[in-house]
């Protein structure tokens, strides 16, 4: 299906460290008719309560928010080095005024498992969102983290069980 094959969680070749903190990934959720995609550098990919799970977190600022925070569903996507342009486009720009697929030129498709992918990842990991939670500012116990919170705009927390994972057909991951 459009170019990608499906793989068991853990066949994954992939360093989540390099993967979400240096190359990034679109956080997707929605329909197929309405969705939002924003980038994302923060994240987890790991095992809780005996699944594979991602864990994403966004800022109740952000457009994606009211999206994710509605959805069975949502993807994440990772991409090649040459679709870093992409990726900075879509976390500079909000989708409440701008159409982030057509000025990417992102071809989104729905996932077999009810999520959204794009056609140019090279991976794509579809979650059932399984449970939330706020960033509590009372629970840091290191206050450097604060830091990144100076509008007081703390992260949800998304974690959902991997139910697919895609990989392109051209990929290695």
């Amino acid at each position: 299906m459009n170019g990608f094959r499906a793989v068991a969680p853990g066949e994954l070749r992939i360093n989540p460290f390099t993967a979400i903190g240096q190359e990034w990934m679109l956080v997707t959720a929605g329909a197929p008719d309405r969705f939002n995609t924003m980038t994302a550098s923060w994240g987890a990919l790991g095992v809780l309560w005996n699944n594979p799970t991602a864990i994403c977190f966004v800022r109740p600022t952000r457009h994606t928010y009211g999206f994710i925070n509605e959805a069975e569903r949502f993807t994440l996507s990772f991409f090649d080095e040459r679709h870093r342009a992409t990726l900075e486009f879509c976390g500079a720009h909000s989708g409440r005024d701008t159409d982030k697929i057509a000025a990417t030129g992102l071809k989104p498709f729905a996932t077999p498992a009810g999520g959204i992918g794009f056609e140019q990842a090279r991976l794509i990991l579809t979650c059932r969102r399984v449970y939330s939670q706020d960033l509590d500012p009372a629970r840091f116990h290191d206050p450097a983290p604060l830091t990144h919170y100076p509008h007081r705009d703390f992260h949800r927390m998304f974690f959902g069980e991997i139910v697919e994972c895609r990989v392109a057909e051209k990929s290695a991951s």
